[in-house]
């Protein structure tokens, strides 16, 4: 069982949040609260594996009071404004549920929270799961993306643009390359200043760039190329 603490300042708000934790199988309540301050008393003295917690809250909001704590637990961050959606990717949250949202929606931001526990007790045999998704806000929408889809990533001044398989258009966010470059996992790797590359996406290293298709050429950066060779040296069949 995953033990649960829901946060919210509105009464009906919070009465519903309970509710839907107690139609997941796998979740349990171990306490609710009415602001985040009420919260605090209670992990002083108790711990739970995850939070849903409401943003805009009075005296401490929800954003404020996760970056306050010394070890948080898992985040399921529930508010009606989407604007806090980037900085809920930067306190790597686990989802970011926009009210008015349903219970599939609730079931789903549990579903991810359950993988995200799991794949955490699976690294004693290097076979850990990451999480494969994350949402990224572009334009005035919150967009879902399948990170193994994600082909590269190219920086763009404040911005980043994240260009996915099947897509013509990048997905265009702002974000800086270091907090992505610390969520993606692992098949993914820097070779640029401006560019991380999907590993399993690459079609031909050539010389001091990478291709990942006939028209896509990336330049391999002078301090990321010892680290990218050593990758390639690791699954390199033959003579070098």
């Amino acid at each position: 069982m995953i033990r649960c603490l829901a946060i919210d300042d509105e009464p009906l708000a919070l009465k519903q949040l309970v509710n839907y934790i107690h139609k997941v199988p796998f979740l349990e309540l171990s306490a609710q609260c009415q602001s985040a301050v009420e919260a605090r008393t209670f992990l002083e003295n108790d711990t739970v594996d995850a939070i849903f917690c409401d943003i805009n809250m009075p005296d401490l909001n929800g954003m404020d009071f996760v970056k306050s704590l010394a070890v948080p637990p898992l985040i399921i961050f529930t508010t009606a404004y989407s604007e806090y959606a980037v900085e809920g990717f930067r306190v790597n949250a686990v989802d970011y549920l926009l009210k008015p949202f349903g219970l599939q929606e609730f079931q789903r931001a549990a579903q991810r929270l359950r993988e995200r526990i799991e794949g955490a007790c699976l690294t004693e045999d290097g076979h850990a799961s990451q999480t494969e998704t994350i949402f990224l806000k572009t334009d005035y929408r919150i967009v879902n993306v399948n990170i193994p889809d994600i082909r590269y990533i190219e920086a763009m001044s404040e911005y980043l643009k994240v260009w996915l398989d099947g897509q013509s258009k990048p997905i265009v966010t702002l974000l800086s390359m270091k907090k992505m470059e610390e969520f993606l996992p692992n098949y993914f790797m820097r070779i640029h200043r401006s560019y991380i590359v999907n590993l399993t996406k690459i079609q031909e290293v050539n010389k001091n760039r990478v291709i990942m298709d006939a028209n896509t050429y990336l330049p391999i950066g002078d301090l990321y190329k010892e680290t990218f060779q050593k990758y390639l040296s690791t699954k390199f069949l033959g003579r070098q």
